[in-house]
């Protein structure tokens, strides 16, 4: 909660969220806690609005406060029901109405808008809570004998309609039960886990290793996704995501050393060995399938020596997005060791920062016009480094030198350290918001420094093009040849349809602009219809040759992910040639 407002505070709600309730659903986090935006953060959305107090004094969306019951009744035959049973117990297989409705949807806004006004659809016939890898692959084997649907509900954090049930079937609730260390080899520096690991449980466990595991120091995972708090393992693996400190430790796909999967076909087991050269590696093949092959069971994973003493953390303002650019290109290209978290936030994403982390409010604001640093202009660069003493400081004090270089203003480690309070926290302003018809959605895209200002210019332009509308951008996945570029829109928005139209048109202009559809959020069902279009036909044709490999009968999964049973003339080919 943040500190008391000085003016007129809105009707925020903190009040009870029952727990078969709508709410329980869609709410991010913990049922008890909420994130109101600061005052002059709210001061700031009335005026990029046009709204008054007046609008915020009642509610104007759904609380979504009901109890959930829908007419969709299971319409799965009673001997299917059965044999799950004897595989994974009768207590661990559900087909009531709210069980069914918390893994159908994941956190995308179109997710949150239906369930705040109750539309109900693509939600499983039945709920199944696996306790070991075997039950998974009995259950596998019978799907694919009885042609039944298979889907899987790690955290729930999608944002790509990644978790829907779009072919009825069963859903593999992997929280309750599959979440568990397997095995941890400190000489190989390696854990391996069951695909429903949450992030939080599988860190506690290696930084306290010498207690959990009984190793000889502490380790870390070094993957901390926004959604860290509420997405899983498995989760993180077949949307090939990526963590807030990726540029030091890698995304996922340079720390997982092995996959376990269940599929019609089989078991699929990938080696752990760091690199090798036997043909196309069937690691990088499987990981990113988002559930289409099979169903993830077991994950190895790296791990690194958890130091948090060696963290050095820093904070500069630059005069505009261009020279930033080409500061971090340098920070980057310098050969002098990475930053772990690297930052970088445009004009407009940087007035909302200012608010948000409290540098409005901080002796800092006095600096900005005493140097020339203007509003709307200048752009904000946090971040930290990770690694042995010597080498954390030598990262952080050439960020200094190459900073320094181009013109940035230090604000020292204030504002990294106000990020880091909430930066696992933010997502809550969403249902804040929301109850007064506000929506905030992300997407993101993979660019080269070559083109990053083209396609920074021509997707901040579609996103204007509606007006009255925020959109904050910002890289965060930074490398020595590109980055991803980060998208946070916010606008007054209530209907369904129109949220999915602009949804679409972002996408539309990502894919023309020639960036990639996606950098960590992966493809889901709602990005489907455009990979093809992304990729190439014939690169396409490689995906839909696995799909035909794994799961001929195309239970896995079904219903449009990574756009594999889109009909073509629903796909988009917009790429620029």
């Amino acid at each position: 909660m943040s500190k008391p407002y000085r003016d007129f505070e809105p009707k925020w709600y903190h009040g009870e969220v029952p727990p078969t309730s709508y709410r329980s659903i869609f709410k991010w986090g913990a049922p008890d806690q909420i994130k109101p935006p600061k005052e002059s953060l709210y001061k700031l959305v009335k005026e990029k609005f046009g709204l008054t107090d007046a609008d915020f004094g009642h509610y104007t969306e759904n609380l979504g406060l009901d109890a959930v019951r829908f007419d969709l009744p299971c319409t799965m035959e009673q001997r299917r029901l059965d044999a799950f049973r004897d595989i994974v117990g009768a207590e661990y297989v559900r087909t009531d109405d709210y069980a069914r409705l918390s893994v159908a949807y994941g956190k995308t806004m179109y997710d949150i808008l239906r369930l705040r006004n109750q539309v109900v659809e693509n939600v499983p016939d039945a709920v199944l809570y696996p306790d070991t890898k075997e039950q998974i692959e009995r259950i596998v084997a019978y799907c694919a004998q009885e042609k039944i649907p298979v889907y899987v509900y790690g955290g729930g954090s999608s944002v790509t309609r990644g978790v829907e049930c779009m072919k009825g079937g069963i859903s593999l609730d992997m929280r309750l039960r599959f979440n568990k260390v397997v095995a941890f080899n400190e000489v190989d520096q390696t854990i391996t886990v069951e695909a429903g690991m949450s992030g939080p449980k599988l860190e506690d466990t290696l930084n306290n290793a010498p207690r959990t595991l009984g190793a000889k120091r502490a380790y870390t995972c070094g993957h901390f996704p926004q959604s860290f708090e509420h997405s899983s393992v498995g989760g993180w693996v077949v949307t090939r995501g990526a963590g807030q400190n990726s540029t030091y430790y890698g995304c996922i796909s340079d720390i997982v050393m092995g996959q376990e999967y269940a599929t019609p076909i089989g078991h699929v087991k990938t080696d752990t060995y760091p690199r090798k050269a036997t043909g196309p590696d069937l690691g990088q093949i499987m990981m990113g399938g988002e559930g289409a092959f099979g169903v993830l069971t077991h994950v190895t994973l790296k791990v690194f020596r958890h130091m948090p003493e060696t963290v050095k953390r820093f904070s500069y303002m630059f005069r505009d997005w261009e020279t930033a650019q080409a500061a971090a290109r340098e920070i980057m290209q310098s050969e002098a060791g990475f930053p772990s978290v690297f930052r970088l936030s445009d004009p407009e994403e940087t007035e909302i920062m200012m608010r948000m982390y409290g540098v409005d409010e901080s002796p800092l604001r006095h600096l900005f016009d005493m140097r020339g640093f203007k509003t709307g202009e200048m752009c904000l660069y946090l971040g930290f480094t990770n690694g042995e003493k010597g080498f954390s400081k030598n990262c952080a004090q050439n960020v200094a030198r190459v900073c320094r270089k181009f013109g940035g203003m230090s604000l020292t480690g204030f504002v990294t350290k106000s990020w880091e309070h909430g930066r696992f926290s933010d997502p809550y302003l969403r249902d804040t918001l929301q109850d007064f018809g506000l929506v905030i959605e992300t997407m993101e895209c993979s660019v080269n420094w070559s083109n990053m200002s083209s396609v920074h210019a021509d997707v901040r332009a579609y996103c204007h093009s509606r007006p009255n509308t925020i959109c904050m951008t910002h890289m965060s996945h930074v490398y020595p040849q590109g980055a991803n570029l980060y998208f946070i829109f916010l606008a007054k928005m209530s209907s369904l349809e129109e949220f999915k139209a602009y949804h679409a048109g972002i996408l539309d202009a990502i894919q023309k602009s020639g960036a990639a559809m996606s950098h960590h959020h992966g493809i889901g069902k709602m990005f489907g219809p455009w990979l093809e279009g992304a990729v190439g036909r014939n690169e396409y044709g490689v995906i839909r040759a696995l799909k035909q490999y794994f799961d001929p009968d195309n239970i896995m999964n079904p219903g449009g992910t990574l756009g594999l049973d889109v009909p073509q003339e629903e796909k988009r080919f917009l790429k620029a040639l």
